[in-house]
C-alpha cells in the first residue's frame, strides 16, 4: 500500500469512526447516570434517519429545516422512552431495565417495518452534500468533511455542559449516587430526561450523516451500526464522553483499515470490530478511559 492509499483510508476511517462516536456519546452518558445500556439507542438512529427522509421526501421541506426537526423530534422520543419504559423500573433489578432496553429495541423496528416497510429506500441527499473535493489525490466529500468536524464541535459542547453548566454539574452528581441527589433537592427523573434527550439527539445526528454517506433508510439499519457504537463506548471505556468519540475512531479506523490492508476478508469487516474490542477488554476491562467502578464517570 502506497502512502496516498493509506491517506485516503485514513481520512475514510475518520468519517466512519465519527458517525459511531455521534451515537457512542448516548450510550456512555446513560450508563454514566443510571448504569443501563440502552439497547435502544441504536434504533433512536433510525428513528432520526427516518424522520429526516419522510421531511424531506414527503413533506418537501428544506434540509437543513427537516434536519433539525428530526433532531428535537428524536430527543423527544428518547425522553419519552425514559418515562414510559425506564422510569417505572427505577428501582427494579438490573436485568429488568436491560430487558426492557431491548424490548424498546424490537417495538421500534417491528413499528417501522408495519408503518413503512422494509424495503429499503433511497436517501435524498442534497446536491451539496455530494461534492467530490481533490486534494493531492486524496478525495473528499463534503459530508466526509462534515462529519468529524460536527463530532467535534458536539464533544466540546457535551463538555461544555458537563463541566461549565449547573445542569451538567448535576449530571455528574447522579453518576455518584441517584438517591443522594434526590436528598439534594435535584429532581433526578428531570435530570435523566435531559441525558436522554441529550444522547438521542446525537444519535439522531449520527443516523442522518449515516444516511447521507449511505442513502439508504431502512428499519433494521440501526441495529449492526449500534452495536457497533456501544463496542467503540466499551473500547473507549464505557461511562467516559471523551472515550467514547477515541472508541468511535478506533472502531472506525479498524474497520477501514482491515479492508484496506486485506482486501479479502471484506466480508469479515464487521467482526474485526468486535474482535478488537476483546483484545481491548482482555488488557484493559474498563476501557482505553475508563475509571475504576467506584469513581465518578465522565
Amino acid at each position: 500500500m502506497d502512502l496516498l492509499t493509506f491517506m485516503q483510508q485514513m481520512v475514510n476511517g475518520f468519517s466512519l469512526g465519527s458517525m459511531y462516536a455521534l451515537i457512542a456519546i448516548g450510550y456512555t452518558m446513560v450508563y454514566g447516570v443510571l448504569r443501563l445500556i440502552n439497547f435502544a439507542h441504536g434504533d433512536i438512529m433510525m428513528v432520526g434517519a427516518f424522520l429526516a427522509y419522510a421531511f424531506i421526501s414527503i413533506f418537501n421541506l428544506p434540509f437543513a429545516f427537516a434536519v433539525l426537526l428530526s433532531i428535537v423530534i428524536s430527543a423527544l422520543v428518547g425522553i419519552l422512552t425514559d418515562k414510559i419504559a425506564y422510569k417505572p423500573l427505577r428501582e427494579a433489578p438490573r436485568i429488568s431495565l436491560l430487558i426492557t432496553a431491548i424490548g424498546i429495541s424490537f417495538f421500534l423496528e417491528n413499528a417501522f417495518t408495519v408503518f413503512a416497510g422494509g424495503i429499503p429506500r433511497p436517501f435524498p441527499v442534497p446536491e451539496y452534500m455530494q461534492n467530490i473535493f481533490n486534494v493531492s489525490g486524496i478525495i473528499f466529500s463534503t459530508s466526509s468533511i462534515m462529519v468529524p468536524i460536527v463530532t467535534l464541535v458536539l464533544l466540546l459542547a457535551i463538555l461544555f455542559v458537563l463541566y461549565k453548566t449547573k445542569y451538567g454539574m448535576a449530571i455528574r452528581a447522579l453518576s455518584f449516587d441517584i438517591k443522594t441527589v434526590n436528598l439534594m433537592g435535584i429532581d433526578a427523573n428531570k435530570i435523566i430526561s435531559i441525558v436522554f434527550a441529550l444522547g438521542s439527539a446525537l444519535a439522531a445526528v449520527g443516523g442522518i450523516f449515516w444516511v447521507i454517506n449511505y442513502p439508504s433508510v431502512e428499519p433494521m439499519m440501526g441495529v449492526l451500526v449500534g452495536l457497533k457504537a456501544f463496542a467503540a463506548a466499551v473500547v473507549g471505556g464505557i461511562g467516559s464522553v471523551t472515550g467514547a468519540v477515541l472508541g468511535g475512531f478506533i472502531i472506525g479506523f479498524t474497520e477501514v483499515v482491515v479492508v484496506a490492508f486485506f482486501p479479502d476478508l471484506a466480508g469479515y469487516k464487521d467482526a474485526f470490530a468486535f474482535v478488537f474490542l476483546i483484545f481491548v477488554l482482555l488488557f484493559k476491562p474498563t476501557g482505553i478511559m475508563g475509571k475504576d467502578l467506584e469513581k465518578s464517570r465522565f
